[in-house]
């Protein structure tokens, strides 16, 4: 069965349309109060290579329901005033995906556009979870 699109069309297409973040500017950032940071990554992802610190965990799975303020799930981390929000991901496609997503609601954020990776590789600071029970 052949495709419409790609996944990696998709992400292009998401990532010419919303706004992207360079990772340099992002560790800058880091300890803005104003700055929201959300780590879109699998838990497993998390416990492994570690967090960004002060970062927000919401699953790629449930992030629409939560920022959305009428559903069941909501959560009010997504409803702060003045707050910018940027996601992120391991390499910037599932984030740059979500936040297609979340503009289409008419939630404004953007992402990390090469991803915690490289934040890693570019010094960002990381912070180790500890184990899971």
């Amino acid at each position: 069965m052949a495709l419409k699109k790609t996944a990696a069309q998709l992400v292009a297409e998401a990532r010419a349309r919303i706004p992207e973040v360079g990772t340099a500017e992002a560790i800058a950032a880091l300890g803005d109060p104003d700055l929201v940071i959300v780590d879109i990554r699998d838990i497993r992802e998390r416990q492994r290579s570690g967090v960004i610190p002060g970062s927000v965990h919401a699953p790629r799975g449930m992030i629409e329901f939560w920022v959305d303020p009428d559903s069941p799930y909501h959560k009010p981390v997504f409803a702060q005033e003045g707050k910018r929000y940027l996601f992120h991901c391991a390499s910037g496609w599932r984030s740059a995906l979500t936040v297609a997503a979340l503009q289409e609601m008419g939630f404004e954020a953007a992402h990390l556009r090469d991803g915690f990776t490289d934040w890693v590789a570019q010094g960002g600071a990381v912070e180790q979870l500890p184990p899971r029970e």
